[in-house]
């Protein structure tokens, strides 16, 4: 057997053994990396640590340290009252709120998983509260992360981004996240009038005024930390106070995206930065947040990326594209490399699955016959829109937040429309963006 042959079988059952049982991916492929290199590729493991990706792990390090003060001084807390203060007592509204609001929190930088995370009891209480179907909500959150999910600070743009500017490969950071937006933007309609928005517009004003839908708000974010909310005794809204906290961390997420957009910092270091300049501004507020970082997620990011430097080290990038390359239908290799990427997904990490298709998609790109930046955009999009299974994080999440009686249902529900993605995502993706030819 090939040491080509070796690297993606072990890929594959790094995949595998982290989708079977509870043992994380990125140890896992840090394992492999260690046991191939040394023993088929005859690497030290100083060879072995130089495919550590430094740059991604001060993106990861970064943005999620930001977040997490920004969530633990109540900044995020105060934002989600404020955006569902807005739209009264519209009960068809409220859905599109947790859409906007996810798809803000994941532009700036949270962790999809993390931002759903926070929002999801949200929701789910407003869904309960109100009879809204949990299907909706959960999907229109689930949506809404992946929406801003691609933005150039993001995580998930952030990877894509890196991937392909150290590939040499044409990109479009802004042409991604706004392709990923308007896709998840179209398919919350569908999801919106499929699953009882009609019947929302229909329904009057909620007669609970504003003051208890932010309540509502209120109560699932303070049992986020503890066990959820069942209801009871209405109290009275708690407003407030814009702190010099909240300005500071408003302040910093703005410096973030003016610093990464328009003076083209780097991402991890400008938040790096704004961190830590927090946390000397307000050390009380700020001493838990290191404990907030999404270690699990920087430790699956840094492993499957070091071991697919050494797939590349290897030569296995290369073979595998010639391997691609010589279907005889470029177009169709396009759409099994999506359809791969959804199927993946459906099970596995989103952030998992983007660091490790884009580099093996490299060759088959580098050959010029399908456009760099439409199958790139197809290809994240089709991993990402299937965070709706119930195996994925968010799905996961959204389930654990359904209202009381309802979670074996939502499972089920969650569970077919995942995997009616995984057919969609490929097919709609390769229909807008690669058959066009962009980039």
């Amino acid at each position: 057997m090939s040491i080509q042959l070796v690297t993606v079988v072990a890929l594959a059952l790094v995949f595998l053994i982290a989708t079977v049982l509870p043992v994380h991916m990125g140890a896992l492929a840090f394992v492999a990396a260690f046991v191939i290199g040394t023993v088929f590729a005859g690497e030290s493991t100083d060879d072995i640590v130089s495919g550590f990706p430094g740059d991604l792990f001060v993106i990861l390090v970064g943005v999620t340290l930001l977040f997490a003060i920004a969530k633990g001084n109540g900044t995020v807390d105060r934002l989600v009252r404020l955006v569902v203060r807005a739209v009264g007592g519209r009960i068809a509204l409220i859905p599109w709120v947790m859409f906007v609001v996810t798809a803000a929190l994941t532009a700036v930088g949270a962790v999809v998983p993390a931002a759903v995370a926070i929002i999801a009891p949200i929701g789910m209480g407003f869904a309960r509260r109100y009879s809204i179907n949990p299907m909706l909500m959960g999907l229109l959150i689930i949506n809404g992360a992946s929406a801003g999910g691609f933005s150039p600070i993001s995580i998930f743009g952030s990877i894509v981004n890196g991937v392909v500017a150290r590939d040499n490969l044409p990109s479009d950071p802004g042409l991604l996240f706004v392709s990923s937006f308007v896709f998840n933007l179209a398919l919350s309609v569908v999801v919106f009038f499929l699953f009882g928005g009609r019947e929302l517009i229909r329904r009057s004003s909620a007669k609970p005024k504003i003051a208890a839908l932010a309540h509502s708000g209120s109560s699932t974010v303070t049992t986020m930390t503890g066990a959820p909310s069942s209801g009871g005794t209405e109290e009275p809204e708690e407003r407030l106070p814009l702190t010099r906290d909240h300005v500071f961390t408003l302040i910093g997420l703005a410096a973030l995206a003016v610093g990464a957009l328009v003076f083209k910092l780097d991402v991890g270091f400008t938040a790096l930065t704004v961190a830590t300049v927090l946390s000397l501004v307000s050390p009380g507020s700020a001493k838990a947040a290191i404990g907030e970082v999404a270690w699990p997620t920087v430790l699956l990011i840094c492993g499957i990326v070091t071991f697919v430097s050494l797939m590349e080290r290897v030569g296995t990038i290369d073979w595998l594209g010639n391997l691609v390359t010589r279907i005889g239908s470029p177009l169709l290799a396009a759409i099994l490399i999506c359809a791969i990427g959804a199927v993946v997904s459906a099970f596995a990490s989103t952030t998992g699955i983007l660091g490790a298709l884009i580099p093996l998609a490299v060759p088959f790109l580098l050959a010029g016959e399908v456009g760099a930046v439409g199958m790139i955009i197809a290809l994240a999009i089709s991993s990402s829109v299937v965070d709706s299974s119930p195996f994925s994080t968010s799905g996961a999440l959204v389930v654990a937040n359904a209202p009381a009686g309802q979670n074996d249902k939502v499972f089920r529900g969650l569970m077919i429309w995942g995997f009616s993605m995984c057919a969609i995502a490929p097919i709609a993706t390769w229909l807008l963006f690669i058959l066009p030819g962009w980039g």
